[in-house]
């Protein structure tokens, strides 16, 4: 075979190789803006007046700030936004310490019936929220809970994902470690406290990210425990401002925008250690 042959199909090929290159890079810019645009029609609609709401202009003739006045004014929407804070803040807190404590156990205790423990803690995963809420609601409604800040936070605590997270990440850990502080007398509780958790920080990190912002955007279970208004989420007063003002879609984008904000910016500045915790998954079981 001669050279110029050798070479026109190494060209060929080359060729191909940009080819399909581009292909992907076009399908993966489709997706970006089909994933983009949502969020940016969004905050234009929260800057546009009523009239101009259903209009095709991208961007609004005349911005304006009056729906988020409206909406921070008129509206208890701050009210909102603290319960928000407040619940996603302590489920955050309180399930990375509970959950931290079982990941290690599962991960380096020996005791019986440890594996099928986690087996069931993980097909926990095969169960969503709206199968388990009327038995969970019965049960929060039997302790009493109904209406409270309890009622919110305590069954959104424990989730198999997090057990499963820190499991995987403690099983990566070198034993020596543990080892060594035994060897000085050290405790279960003290190598957890002194030895696992000082070296789980970035684990906890991202695992505090993906806690509080599901948390953050958590919609069904808030409205099914919690009738009394004091107690509203941000997700429960935007729907329940949509069905007070089925028409006013621009001071219901101008909420979301509220809404989203905070999360946008906290994902922008943490996406490494998401990231990183996704990709922790991945580590030996």
């Amino acid at each position: 075979m001669s050279e110029s042959t050798l070479g026109g199909g190494a060209l060929l090929g080359r060729k191909q190789v940009d080819t399909v290159r581009l292909v992907w890079m076009l399908v993966a810019l489709v997706l970006a803006l089909m994933t983009v645009f949502p969020l940016f029609w969004m905050i234009s609609i929260a800057f546009k007046p009523a009239a101009e709401v259903f209009r095709p202009n991208i961007l609004p003739v005349a911005p304006s700030w009056d729906n988020f006045l409206y909406v921070l004014t008129e509206v208890p929407f701050l009210k909102y936004l603290g319960n928000t804070f407040f619940v996603s803040a302590v489920v955050t807190v309180v399930a990375l310490f509970f959950h931290t404590m079982a990941g290690y156990a599962l991960a380096r205790l020996r005791f019986p019936g440890r594996e099928t423990i986690f087996i069931l803690i993980f097909s926990t995963f095969l169960v969503s929220l709206p199968v388990i809420i009327v038995p969970l609601f019965i049960l929060v409604r039997a302790m009493g809970m109904l209406n409270t800040y309890a009622g919110i936070i305590v069954p959104a605590i424990f989730h198999a994902f997090g057990i499963f997270l820190l499991r995987q990440y403690y099983l990566s850990l070198p034993r020596e470690l543990e080892e060594a502080a035994r060897i000085d007398g050290a405790g279960y509780w003290r190598i957890y406290w002194s030895v696992v958790l000082p070296l789980s920080r970035p684990i906890l990190a991202s695992l505090a990210i993906l806690f509080f912002l599901a948390n953050w955007n958590s919609f069904l279970w808030p409205l099914t425990v919690a009738s009394n208004q004091d107690l509203w989420v941000v997700q429960v007063g935007i729907a329940n401002f949509r069905g007070q003002y089925a028409t006013s879609w621009h001071y219901i984008m101008a909420a979301s925008t509220i809404v989203a904000l905070p999360m946008l910016i906290l994902f922008v500045i943490f996406q490494r250690q998401i990231m990183d915790s996704i990709k922790t998954s991945g580590l030996k079981g």
